[in-house]
């Protein structure tokens, strides 16, 4: 692969060629910042550049190398880290322009560990207000748009992180997921991932004022979106470090025990009140076609009400925000997002109260009656939204807007309420887009998703390579 065609390149192979000595650090990393320079004007992924730094990052790596060697399996790999977490001497400002003067006094535990796996940062990446949309777009920094189509949503909230990989800007793109942002994000853009469950990668920034409500420790994860399944795999294995600033990180392996197969896959349809288009029908259909040749046993089986863990899982989300960050919202957020999150409250009211408190209680029943429907069926395959990708404004086009991408994402809430792991990947191809599915495993079996997740794109293909043949 010749120079100009580096940023092509997956983390996996450029990993192995620059410990191989086949090509540099500082070539690996030139290239992708050469291609940051050149498509993200446009697509504006990247909000903070930091080429500077990474080229000279860069040549410390490749003088490490001279000297004894690779320091860790991400050696010299490009990457980006979405601006919603700490990275010393940098902004997070989360997508307000209120603070946009909030400066890291270290990194993040995340951030520490891509750096101790070899990686090099070459940008921070974009994210809505608050990381509280389904799409990429704020007053601070604008929108991101989708590298695929200028009407559709490049996802959120970590749309910059999935655009800036799809387009080759680095080869992983860190995110984050409380209800689909780093899942959104890949459906839309035809990336890969997987959202870690409860305890499996470690979040802190070392710049907040006070700790996050409940809800919020218990749901949200950091993760890795990819242009390739591989590429998840590598960069979760350096993630899931263990550093003591989590409470909730569990220090375990990566890879679990083999399981005896054929492994048993659950498969749903159930789009409840909703159609399923027939580019979702079909995503699914080639997944379970990919995973029986592959040798998985998918049985069509109802798993627990997805539809009622999701919207209680978002109503008792929503009560946490009403009561902790509405003020700094009301603040601090544009007009249109207060008047966004209006009609969600309208529309999905929050839990609060005693009733907060009861539903605080009834997830450990949901997630109860996971566990025991998954000693049967260890992955079940779902669709991740009974439609394709949405208009990049469709959520704030009104209340109908609001409530379509609230409502259909009940499979995606459903996961983070609980604190199981999902993963993401792309299944089909309609109309110039691509259509993603979503494979949930057990606790700690993010390894397994993964499996399945690469059975899927053996058989539909890496979709950046679609996109990069059109230009």
């Amino acid at each position: 692969m010749s120079k100009t065609e580096l940023w092509q390149e997956n983390a996996c192979t450029m990993a192995k060629q620059i410990a191989n000595k086949e090509i540099s650090s500082v070539e690996a990393v030139g290239a992708a910042v050469a291609r940051m320079h050149s498509v993200n004007p446009k697509l504006n992924a990247v909000v903070d550049d930091l080429s500077e730094t990474a080229m000279a990052q860069a040549a410390d790596r490749d003088k490490a190398m001279a000297e004894g060697g690779p320091v860790g399996p991400l050696h010299g790999v490009p990457i980006t880290i979405k601006e919603n977490i700490d990275q010393v001497g940098h902004a997070t400002p989360n997508g307000v322009p209120a603070y946009k003067d909030v400066i890291a006094p270290a990194d993040s535990p995340f951030v520490k560990n891509m750096l101790q796996a070899g990686a090099v940062v070459i940008g921070r990446t974009n994210t809505p207000e608050f990381s509280f949309r389904g799409t990429t777009d704020n007053p601070l920094h604008g929108r991101t748009y989708n590298p695929w189509n200028d009407w559709a949503s490049s996802g959120g909230s970590s749309g910059g992180a999935s655009t800036a990989v799809m387009a080759g800007m680095g080869a992983l793109g860190h995110g984050n997921d409380i209800g689909g942002s780093l899942r959104f994000p890949a459906a839309a853009t035809g990336s890969a991932t997987v959202k870690p469950g409860l305890g499996r990668t470690p979040a802190y920034n070392p710049s907040q004022k006070e700790e996050r409500g409940l809800m919020a420790q218990l749901m949200s994860v950091q993760g890795l979106i990819a242009r390739e399944v591989a590429d998840v795999r590598l960069g979760m294995q350096a993630a899931v470090a263990y550093d003591p600033h989590d409470p909730w990180q569990v220090p375990m392996p990566f890879e679990g025990p083999a399981m005896e197969g054929p492994i048993k896959v659950a498969m749903t349809k159930n789009s409840y009140e909703f159609d399923l288009d027939p580019a979702v029908d079909a995503a699914l259909e080639n997944a379970r076609a990919a995973l029986v040749d592959a040798g998985y046993q998918v049985v069509e089986v109802e798993p627990p009400n997805c539809r009622e863990i999701g919207l209680d899982g978002m109503r008792t989300l929503f009560g946490e925000v009403k009561s902790l960050l509405l003020p700094a919202m009301r603040e601090h957020g544009s007009p249109g997002f207060n008047d966004y999150f209006e009609l969600c409250f309208e529309l999905n009211p929050p839990h609060e109260g005693d009733e907060l408190l009861r539903a605080f209680a009834r997830r450990s029943s949901y997630i109860r009656d996971w566990l025991l429907f998954m000693q049967d069926y260890p992955l079940v395959l779902t669709p991740f939204l009974p439609s394709p990708t949405y208009a990049w404004d469709r959520d704030y086009q009104g209340r109908e807007g609001a409530a379509e991408i609230m409502f259909k994402g009940f499979y995606s809430f459903a996961m983070n309420f609980m604190g199981l792991p999902a993963g993401n990947v792309p299944a089909n191809y309609n109309d110039g887009l691509p259509v993603g599915v979503q494979i949930v495993g057990r606790r700690f079996r993010e390894d397994m998703i993964l499996d399945a997740c690469e059975a899927v794109e053996s058989r539909v293909g890496v979709m950046a390579q679609r996109l990069f043949e059109r230009g």
